[in-house]
């Protein structure tokens, strides 16, 4: 079956996904991640590197808000106007976030929460997009049920795939 007619797997808020799993899931590139991890754009709240041999852990949320920052770069949207909208998205949880849309006209970037102030926006003759975050949210929430998390305490394996190396960490820590 193509489309599974069942709903998709919660994903825990408190599994930690290693860096490359965030890329993948986010479309980003490790190098991206990096940056935005050391630059403060987007860092991982379960668990920041702590030296050379250490790996970040990001959440749910923490992937959602990657995946965001990267449609935003890939329309255009600024540095600085992408730091302000991450700021505001830090501001809500994620059941808040599905609700949001996010516009832009190039030179800000408004969180819409109703379809009249979209309506209201076009009409002014600006060109605009529109990130629905719920679409994105049910985006990174299939991606990630489909790759491996781990519990940031134990570090075994959380979710129902795993990779060969979450299976070795797990039985070394076992």
């Amino acid at each position: 079956m193509l489309f599974p007619t069942g709903p998709l797997r919660k994903v825990s808020e408190d599994t930690g996904y290693r860096g490359s799993v965030a890329c993948a899931a986010a479309g980003i590139s490790y190098r991206q991640l990096d940056y935005w991890a050391r630059t403060g754009l987007v860092e991982p709240s379960i668990r920041d590197a702590t030296g050379s041999g250490s790996s970040r852990l990001y959440s749910f949320r923490d992937v959602l808000v990657l995946k965001v920052v990267k449609r935003l770069l890939d329309t255009g949207v600024s540095l600085a106007n992408i730091r302000a909208s991450v700021a505001h998205l830090r501001e809500n949880g994620v059941e808040d976030l599905a609700r949001i849309t996010l516009i832009s006209d190039g030179a800000s970037v408004y969180a819409c929460v109703d379809d009249r102030e979209v309506v209201d926006l076009v009409r002014g003759g600006q060109g605009v997009f529109g990130i629905a975050i719920g679409t994105v949210l049910r985006e990174v929430e299939g991606t990630l049920a489909l790759m491996p998390g781990e519990d940031p305490d134990t570090g075994r394996p959380v979710s129902g795939v795993t990779d060969e190396l979450a299976v070795r960490r797990a039985q070394r820590t076992g």
